[in-house]
C-alpha cells in the first residue's frame, strides 16, 4: 500500500487519477491550489489507485491523506 499525501495546505483543484487508474512513479495524481499557484502531486510510486480520499474544492492540510495506490 503506498499513500500520496498532501506537499501542502490547499485546495484541491483535479483529481488526475481516479479509482482503478493505473499510475507509475512521479506521474501527476491530483493538482491544488495553493497561494494562487497551481501545485502538482506525484505519485510515490508505482500502483493502481484504490481509493481517493478527497475531492475537488476541498480544503486539504500539509500531510493529509489524498489517495491510496495498491
Amino acid at each position: 500500500m503506498i499513500e500520496v499525501t498532501a506537499p501542502m495546505v490547499g485546495k484541491v483543484l483535479r483529481v488526475e487519477a481516479p479509482v482503478g487508474t493505473r499510475v507509475k512513479e512521479n506521474d501527476v495524481v491530483l493538482v491544488l491550489e495553493a497561494m494562487k499557484m497551481h501545485v502538482e502531486v506525484y505519485s510515490p510510486g508505482s500502483g493502481v489507485v484504490s481509493e481517493v480520499l478527497t475531492s475537488e474544492g476541498e480544503v486539504v492540510k500539509a500531510g493529509s491523506r489524498l489517495m491510496v495506490l495498491e
